[in-house]
């Protein structure tokens, strides 16, 4: 046999003896995959005896929940299931819904982490700050951030959404007049990103008119649907897997929009205080805005917060604040163009405070008692933030003695608590006496802004950017639903309606 032929032979000896060690590897590291499955899959289902839950794959779990109906399927799996019942994605991961008050009552008295498998899916995007946080970092951050909420900095922002508001009504009176309903959703997305921009990044020109910001939102938009439909998926939960598909390359796009965003903004900010007039304006003033309070701050060494930090908490307030306060807006528009008895008094209340609304101050926001009970009716229908999701640091034990040990993930469905019958009677009909001040309630059975410790931050910011868009759009229009587009919501991170929400606007002159 010739040398080179010899030389071959054994070339593809050593491939065939590479491929197998390969294939026995493979199978050696398949066999332990399911070795893990078997055994997490054998520890679940002991930590959840005590809980029943409707039938599901031994696999792919409750695949009945696997679609844009999932909020309806979570509805009537709550009628024969009381308090809790565990959800399972695939056939190794399950999480306990609860929707009972005092369930959720114990969770949001303890200290328990956010739950890493579901949150650190959103690092890429919003990076760690105060949503992602836990323990000690979570606290500094939050006792760092907490001035730029007091009432000193608050006051003042009122003026500010005012002109937001307007601008956006004035928008509405034009396409008002061409006679066809109207998607709200988009034009309150962008309205709510001017106010947050303005009022907490310093930001002199206005979102609204400056075109360029369409992407911002759309890209929010996208990141919204894609973490919902990577949480759902079990081959998307590792990260080189989800680089390489389709929705992991969109993901990074929208990543990367994003960011260029918010680094724009900080850039714009820190360029700002390069001047030595701006600088001695901002020293002057007794109370930080929240960009300004993160660009001056000093952690325990003394040291300034890195840029990572900075951007992830400009990230996190940059979407909370816009996205979900759009959200909770677009739907208690709808709420009050389908219930327009209640939409009248609220506009006799507004009528009777503000006259033709051209000035709303900060005291005024306590005087519409009505407008009040029907914003939050609203939110208790269509709460912005449906669910949050918590990790057991310890084991507990629920009022009625059922029990779950450390490392089991509990989604606490803030939607399916507010459309509990058990806890509000009648639960899909709008009804804003539930809200009226003698009226008695669980403390834990409202929670559109969380609750315990780790309560949203700019609770007090929203609901008052929510009473000043209702009160000057309820002077200017008459709102009244589009019957042939009745919103279908989905569940995503922000509740959102699968069809847009079209409402018809009718000048009052």
């Amino acid at each position: 046999m010739s040398v080179s032929a010899l030389s071959l032979t054994r070339f593809a000896g050593s491939i065939s003896g590479f491929l197998q060690v390969v294939s026995v590897l493979g199978l050696l590291l398949l066999l332990l995959k399911a070795v893990q499955f078997y055994q997490h899959r054998q520890w679940l289902l002991k930590a959840f005896q005590q809980f029943p839950s409707p039938p599901f794959h031994w696999f792919f779990g409750h695949k009945q929940f696997e679609s844009d109906k999932e909020l309806q399927v979570i509805m009537k799996t709550m009628e024969n299931f009381p308090s809790a019942f565990p959800r399972w994605f695939w056939g190794s991961q399950a999480y306990l819904v609860v929707y009972d008050p005092d369930y959720m009552k114990v969770i949001l008295g303890r200290s328990d982490p956010k739950a890493h498998g579901t949150y650190r899916l959103l690092v890429p995007w919003i990076g760690y700050g105060l949503l992602l946080l836990n323990g000690r970092p979570w606290f500094q951050h939050r006792r760092m951030l907490t001035p730029a909420f007091h009432y000193d900095i608050l006051k003042p922002y009122v003026k500010t959404m005012a002109d937001s508001v307007r601008l956006m009504l004035d928008k509405w009176e034009e396409l008002a007049a061409q006679d066809s309903s109207i998607e709200v959703f988009q034009h309150i997305s962008l309205m709510t990103l001017d106010t947050v921009m303005k009022c907490a990044f310093s930001h002199k020109g206005s979102v609204q008119v400056d075109g360029n910001y369409k992407t911002y939102i759309q890209a929010i938009a996208d990141l919204n649907n894609l973490f919902y439909s990577r949480v759902r998926n079990i081959f998307h939960q590792n990260d080189t897997i989800y680089s390489l598909s389709s929705n992991g390359r969109l993901a990074d796009r929208a990543c990367q929009l994003a960011h260029n965003h918010t680094d724009g903004v900080i850039k714009l900010r820190k360029d700002q205080l390069q001047d030595e007039g701006e600088l001695e304006k901002v020293k002057k003033k007794r109370r930080l805005d929240f960009l300004d309070i993160l660009l001056f701050a000093r952690t325990e060494n003394g040291d300034s917060l890195s840029d990572k930090d900075i951007r992830a908490e400009v990230d996190t307030f940059m979407f909370e604040g816009h996205d979900t306060t759009a959200s909770g807006l677009s739907w208690i528009f709808y709420a009050l163009a389908t219930h327009p008895e209640h939409q009248q008094r609220c506009r006799e209340e507004v009528q009777s405070l503000l006259g033709d609304g051209s000035s709303i101050t900060w005291d005024h926001l306590d005087q519409m008692p009505y407008t009040t009970m029907c914003i939050k009716e609203a939110l208790r229908l269509y709460p912005p933030v449906t669910g949050i999701v918590r990790e057991l640091s310890k084991p507990v034990t629920f009022p009625d003695g059922r029990s779950l040990p450390k490392g089991i993930s509990v989604i606490l469905s803030i939607y399916a608590l507010h459309h509990n019958p058990k806890v509000w009677p009648d639960p899909e009909v709008f009804d804003p006496s539930r809200f009226a001040p003698d009226s008695p309630r669980h403390s834990h059975s409202f929670l559109p802004f969380s609750g315990g410790a780790r309560n949203c931050i700019g609770k007090q910011f929203a609901m008052n950017e929510l009473k000043v868009v209702v009160a000057l759009t309820l002077l200017r229009f008459e709102l009244l639903p589009d019957h042939t587009r009745v919103p279908i919501p989905i569940m995503r991170l922000v509740l959102k309606s699968k069809n847009g929400i079209y409402l018809h606007l009718k000048k009052i002159h």
